[in-house]
């Protein structure tokens, strides 16, 4: 399929697919933005870097460099990960208490 004819279609799609005012912003302008935004989805929901990169098609090495940014302002709760140490608050069969 040619690019011009693909970009026809994703045109004509976003028009019926998102209200006028979402149509004229950049949301989803492409189609690999879609991609983008399930990626980082993942990423901030706490699945591990290898995984989203394997489901992705990605290196950890690419998946970082291109999606580090989004993972950003998370630090609060990354450091409470930290102190807490693996495993506290669960009991020996992975549940909370």
């Amino acid at each position: 399929m040619a690019a011009s004819s693909y970009s026809r279609v994703w045109k004509a799609t976003r028009e019926l697919g998102l209200l006028p005012g979402q149509v004229s912003s950049v949301l989803v302008a492409r189609p690999c933005d879609l991609r983008h935004a399930g990626v980082s989805q993942w990423l901030n929901s706490g699945v591990p870097a290898p995984e989203v990169a394997a489901r992705a098609s990605h290196s950890v090495d690419v998946l970082l460099k291109i999606y580090a940014k989004c993972i950003a302002g998370q630090e609060a709760e990354m450091n409470d990960r930290i102190m807490k140490g693996p495993g506290e608050g669960e009991s020996e069969m992975g549940d909370t208490e």
